[in-house]
């Protein structure tokens, strides 16, 4: 019986997402071939082996719950902890994380595990990073593919030391963007700090919000359209790319933080209202963006669908959301693939 790590929380804003993915996976792994074992991050970045109630993961008290200070023990390639003065070893087969953003799936905890040699599903730590920052996702796809992104333009805190400057990159993004647009930061998930900008008035406000997040910001122009998203799954270069679904987001204004995860104000088209030309389409294009960013596993890749019948590449997320309303496991298993037997294939491509 392979023993499996399920990791979950984080520093990241994107706390709360992991636990309910956590909670949806752990409720969903086949406990009769995995041996699994749960281990949390604290919002500090601390290590914890969680030793009691799965459903206190989902309500965020299993920091009040039996738990054991952990390590990745990087020279010996497992994970230790202390318990009645006596020290353990955890040997894992795998690691699956069921976690997000900063700090979790921008390449930081892959490196980690890579360097102690402990399989870990998903992408690896260059795939990782390259992915969670938009920008060089954008440089990447636009010097490898055909596929029509966004137009943008990249700013760095250290381009906005005072007002004037904040005024320069205003008037720079309305010259070659303008309104409305988005800005977001450029390495961070789900849509955390991402704001729609309709006028001049709110752009440096904005634009704060999202270097809050991050260092770095990408600003980017409003494409009409209904959002497109298409499932991938790697397993030894054999891929399985899931007919895609369609986001309505209803009354929210883009389809944010809290229209995915907290409000019902969006639903969903599974599969997506596209012909079957437009289907094949962008489940090529998926794969095409999947294999030039050297992505591994599984992502999930959004796109804009324009009025005018054509694709926008969005981002790419590689540690896409598996609660219960996440579109990633629902297009698997709309595919006819049961949400048990995609972890169980998950599993299988960790390295």
């Amino acid at each position: 019986m392979k023993t499996v790590i399920l990791l979950f929380g984080g520093k990241s804003s994107e706390y709360e997402v992991s636990l309910s993915s956590a909670t949806a996976a752990y409720n969903n792994i086949d406990k009769e071939k995995f041996n699994v074992i749960t281990v949390g991050i604290s919002r500090e970045g601390r290590f914890y082996l969680y030793n009691d109630d799965p459903a206190m993961i989902a309500a965020d008290s299993w920091m009040n719950g039996v738990k054991y200070p952990l390590s990745v023990d990087l020279a010996e390639g497992c994970l230790t902890y202390e318990r009645d003065g006596k020290v353990e070893k955890i040997n894992a087969d795998a690691v699956l994380p069921m976690i997000h953003g900063k700090f979790c799936e921008d390449g930081t905890l892959q490196g980690m595990f890579a360097v102690a040699g402990i399989p870990i599903v998903g992408c690896d730590c260059q795939s990782s990073a390259v992915c969670m920052d938009k920008a060089v996702t954008k440089a990447i796809i636009d010097n490898q593919t055909g596929i029509r992104q966004a137009k943008a333009v990249v700013v760095r805190q250290s381009d906005v030391k005072n007002p004037a400057d904040a005024d320069a990159i205003r008037e720079k993004c309305e010259r070659e963007i303008g309104y409305p647009m988005f800005v977001k930061p450029a390495r961070a998930g789900s849509s955390v700090g991402v704001t729609k900008v309709k006028s001049a008035e709110k752009f440096a406000e904005a634009l704060m919000a999202a270097l809050d997040e991050d260092s770095k910001v990408l600003i980017e122009e409003s494409i009409l359209g209904p959002e497109i998203e298409v499932a991938v799954l790697e397993e030894s270069g054999v891929y399985t790319v899931a007919h895609p679904a369609e986001i309505d987001k209803g009354s929210a204004e883009f389809y944010d933080y809290e229209t995915k995860y907290i409000s019902d104000a969006s639903s969903f088209y599974l599969p997506a209202r596209l012909s079957e030309e437009k289907m094949c389409e962008v489940m090529g294009y998926a794969e095409t963006i999947f294999k030039a960013l050297d992505c591994r596993a599984f992502s999930r890749v959004d796109f804009f669908y324009t009025p005018e019948g054509e694709f926008v590449f969005n981002e790419i997320n590689t540690l896409p959301g598996f609660t219960p309303i996440s579109m990633y496991p629902k297009m698997m298993m709309n595919e006819g693939i049961a949400y048990s037997e995609i972890l169980e294939r998950l599993i299988s491509t960790a390295k």
